[in-house]
């Protein structure tokens, strides 16, 4: 299974870094798109209180709880202090999303034990592979 696939199959809870309150960005569109498929989207943004219906937390840091994925869309060369965040955080998979890449960031994950995807969109992935969470009753 290539780490795109697995990263999507296995986790379920994205920390969106750079998630966006302009619903015509793709930091809007896509982490909307993800949570509309099953997965827990937990916004970062340093400018919102509520996004996707969830709150926003101004860093990584500051989420009280353990995430699986984060997921990035800010320059690529501000992805190497987000990568050793999720390090410090303990996330299992970095990934940055569509025309976002870094060597040094790539090391910082490898290094920290994370499953690592650059230049890809989670959205256009998860589509084509047709991946839907299961949502729980409430």
């Amino acid at each position: 299974m290539e780490t795109e696939e697995r990263i999507l199959r296995e986790f379920d809870s994205i920390a969106v870094v750079g998630a966006s309150r302009d619903p015509s960005k793709a930091a809007h569109d896509v982490p909307a798109q993800l949570q509309a498929a099953g997965y827990r989207i937990v916004p970062v943004n340093p400018h919102a209180d509520e996004l996707f219906g969830e709150r926003v937390y101004r860093e990584l840091a500051a989420i009280p709880f353990k995430v699986d994925v984060v997921l990035v869309f800010r320059p690529s060369e501000q992805t190497p202090a987000v990568a050793r965040q999720a390090v410090a955080i303990g996330a299992k998979a970095l990934w940055l999303q569509l025309g976002i890449h870094s060597q040094e960031t790539q090391r910082i994950a490898r290094e920290g034990g994370l499953l690592y995807v650059e230049d890809a969109c989670t959205a256009v992935v998860r589509s084509r592979l047709r991946i839907r969470k299961p949502t729980t009753p409430a």
